[in-house]
């Protein structure tokens, strides 16, 4: 015997917030619009002949997911992938359903942060439903107009057409992101070129940080529209594969920019570290120049610091009771530093 299920839990930040219910119900002539205060209102277009997209915001409260998935015959175990807002994307063909999860991007200007929130998408026969986990907004409002105006052939095409749409947009702005990425990239190249300091290096060790987290949300993604395009199932039409591998090459060429972009950001730390190992070795080559100009001197200064005498002649070094031997040294030094100058100004050591 089965055990009754564990009870859901949400995984992400906790919320007070509640939940919010938007439907779209559609075919190609009509479109109804509204937004549910109670689960059992959506469960009333279930057996329509329409496409019928149900959007939630907020997966923190578990009674509405739960009340959804009895209604759509949702299993136990997506519901809790659902609430696991921190998993994998990942597919899965559950037979009279599809469960699909990616990572919506977003990019914060003001904090230069990248933002990511799970979607979870359960595709059915003739109803999508989605789940967000913010209300904040997303990359879908272009589908929705669509579907309000009848644009293009969203309304003319099943359900399976409308997750393709929903997948599409949220792997379009990953090239949204990508260009700012890009636009920053070079940048931060122009600033290495002008002035290497510390803080060229500190946006180049940022921006390889964020590459590394864009590579760790879009790189699955390949394997999950994969597995939906060779899935055979009977949800994916065959007019609808097409546009389906169209969007396994656009996260391909997703993943191929970012891996660019953290050659360049690698490469752009190689040169800042050569830069600064050049900056170094300058600093160094003048201060070995200074010193060994100051070898010799150090060495006559010494020389006739130590003022030997006995008592016989108190006299025995030369030159100590010179008249000009003084001045004498101080011009054999002058003359020393010159000749040295001249001489590593010939080789081209500075």
């Amino acid at each position: 015997m089965h055990g009754k299920p564990e009870a859901l839990l949400y995984d992400g930040p906790a919320r007070s917030d509640m939940t919010r219910i938007t439907v779209f119900d559609y075919d190609e002539t009509t479109c109804t619009e509204k937004e549910v205060k109670d689960v059992k209102e959506c469960l009333s277009f279930k057996d329509r002949p329409t496409v019928t997209w149900i959007n939630v915001d907020g997966v923190h409260q578990t009674e509405v997911l739960e009340q959804l998935s009895s209604g759509y015959l949702v299993h136990h175990l997506v519901l809790e992938d659902i609430l696991n807002v921190n998993q994998r994307p990942k597919a899965e063909d559950f037979g009279d359903y599809i469960y699909i999860s990616a990572k919506m991007l977003a990019l914060d200007d003001k904090k230069e942060e990248i933002l990511e929130e799970q979607v979870s998408l359960i595709l059915g026969d003739n109803f999508v439903i989605t789940f967000q986990e913010e209300k904040g907004g997303d990359v879908f409002n272009e589908i929705r107009q669509r579907i309000r105006v009848g644009k293009g052939r969203i309304r003319k095409m099943k359900a399976d057409y409308l997750a393709y749409s929903l997948l599409d947009a949220i792997i379009d702005n990953y090239f949204v992101i990508l260009e700012r990425m890009g636009e920053r990239i070079e940048l931060i190249e122009e600033e290495l070129l002008a002035d290497p300091d510390i803080k060229v290096q500190q946006a180049i060790n940022k921006t390889k940080r964020q590459l590394i987290f864009l590579r760790k949300s879009v790189w699955p993604l390949r394997e999950v529209v994969r597995a939906v395009t060779q899935s055979e199932s009977a949800l994916i039409r065959a007019e609808s594969l097409a546009y389906f591998r169209d969007i396994h090459d656009h996260v391909i060429q997703a993943v191929d920019t970012i891996e660019a972009f953290r050659e360049t950001a690698a490469s752009m730390l190689d040169v800042y570290l050569s830069s600064l190992s050049h900056r170094l070795n300058e600093v160094m080559k003048v201060l070995t120049i200074i010193a060994t100009i100051f070898i010799p001197l150090t060495f006559l200064a010494g020389l006739y610091g130590m003022n030997f005498r006995t008592e016989a002649s108190p006299y025995n070094m030369p030159e100590l009771s010179w008249r000009y031997g003084y001045f004498s040294l101080l011009g054999l030094m002058a003359v020393i530093v010159v000749g040295m100058l001249v001489f590593f100004k010939k080789r081209k050591w500075f």
